[in-house]
């Protein structure tokens, strides 16, 4: 079995896998069966959301795979996200209370503010996933501050239901902020990141600051061709760039996994997915073995400051962003 680095967490001391498998847009109908084939190929980490819609099919085939005996519920790192929707004080609790149980667990390993805008309740009885609108269809911002709901994400911690709390999709000058409130300081920081969109002072901010960070959407456009994102359609696919194509030939590696040891190897985790078995694997080996520093920095200069999961363009509104 691969043996995948990992990254110590700060305040908390955990041990957080460096790779995991990512949850998002994987299909209800086939999402037991991948968390289980995923934990059966080496899979440890394993990055859930709200707003993915899959938390229970996740849950079953995680509980599949510890009644099997294949690992123990300390063997996993189980991560999931505050939606937009419950930044709320009263709901923070209440909802990761019931993503726990669609989970069939008693605490996430660590559970993040998903992004940094509050969205008006909306009932998840009555939708779920919930998305970005109220059920008549409109976006109305909460009141909320991002304070009020990190003091809710540290009690959390305080009762146990997450051994770390983290933020997701947070700029610089947001992150500074909550650090000078925070009685918890967040352990992991996510954010997209790939060779067209290096966000190098963010990264460096995190770093100094012992925040870890798990990049997402490591192949850059890859995720978002199918979702008919502009931005992804304008740019081209990075597993067919030249200088990413002949570093993974000289290395006997796959475009694949020179991106994602592009970003391991700068000390970052990363959250691939894959339904091929073989690709799994190869997903899973990209903490072993290294690149030279002039490859890092041939990749690293492919950045064009192109970010593909920006709200504002496929919402017309909630300039995050901007």
């Amino acid at each position: 079995m691969v043996h995948v680095q990992t990254i110590k967490l700060q305040p908390s001391g955990d041990e957080m896998p460096q790779v995991g498998f990512g949850l998002w847009k994987v299909t209800n109908s086939t999402c037991a069966d991948q968390v289980y084939n995923a934990i059966k190929t080496g899979y440890r980490l394993f990055d859930g959301a709200f707003d993915y819609g899959n938390e229970k099919e996740a849950g079953q085939g995680v509980k599949r795979a510890i009644d099997d005996g294949l690992v123990t519920r300390k063997d996993l790192f189980i991560v999931s996200k505050l939606w937009n929707t419950f930044h709320d004080r009263e709901h923070v609790i209440p909802i990761t209370k019931k993503s726990l149980e669609w989970w069939g667990i008693e605490y996430f390993d660590l559970y993040y503010i998903h992004f940094p805008v509050a969205l008006e309740y909306v009932d998840p009885k009555k939708s779920y996933p919930s998305g970005w609108n109220t059920l008549d269809g409109k976006i109305r911002q909460s009141k909320t501050s991002i304070q009020a709901t990190w003091e809710e994400m540290e009690k959390l911690v305080d009762q146990g239901l997450a051994k770390n709390i983290g933020i997701s999709n947070f700029q610089g000058a947001l992150v500074m902020d909550l650090l000078r409130y925070a009685r918890i300081r967040p352990s992991v920081l996510q954010i997209e990141h790939h060779p067209y969109l290096t966000q190098e002072t963010l990264v460096k901010l995190a770093k100094e600051e012992g925040i870890a960070i798990t990049a997402y959407s490591s192949f850059g456009p890859q995720s978002f061709v199918e979702l008919d994102f502009k931005r992804a359609n304008d740019n081209p696919s990075l597993f067919e760039n030249k200088a990413i194509i002949a570093i993974a030939k000289r290395l006997g590696k796959t475009p694949a996994q020179v991106l994602l040891r592009w970003s391991t190897q700068r000390g970052l985790a990363v959250i691939p997915k894959s339904n091929a078995q073989e690709r799994l694997l190869q997903n899973l080996d990209v903490t072993s073995w290294d690149m030279e520093k002039e490859d890092l920095e041939t990749i690293s200069a492919l950045d064009r400051n192109v970010r593909f999961n920006n709200p504002s363009d496929y919402l017309g509104t909630l300039h995050i962003f901007g």
